[in-house]
């Protein structure tokens, strides 16, 4: 399964319930430098109730302008949330449910990094 195959795909949690559609995913780059870069791993998905378009780059914290877009693109994804791949109980091609206890992380980029 490749990543733009899991876009847009519903999340579910672990009692049946829709939490939203996956809009983008997070990695991070942490494993041993290679030629170029070093390996990435997946450490989870951004999860939206109420658009299934990405925030282009307006979840990071500190950008605020063009002001009008931010706000826009903000209130569009509110609600919005990053599930870590631990708490993925099941995946497949037509949806994502999530292991009972799962946690919320704020989608913005400050809000990814760490547990």
């Amino acid at each position: 399964m490749i990543l733009s195959d899991l876009l847009q795909t519903p999340v579910f949690s672990a009692d049946g319930e829709r939490l939203g559609r996956v809009i983008d995913a997070r990695f991070v780059v942490d494993g041993a430098p290679g030629q170029l870069l070093a390996d990435a791993r997946l450490d989870g998905f951004v999860v939206s109730g109420h658009s299934g378009s990405s925030f282009l780059g307006y979840e990071r914290n500190d950008e605020r302008s063009p002001w009008l877009i931010a706000r826009f693109l903000r209130w569009r994804h509110r609600g919005a949330f990053l599930v870590r791949w631990e708490d993925v109980e099941r995946l497949s091609p037509t949806a994502i449910k999530l292991r009972e206890g799962y946690t919320r992380y704020e989608p913005g980029l400050a809000g990814a990094s760490g547990k």
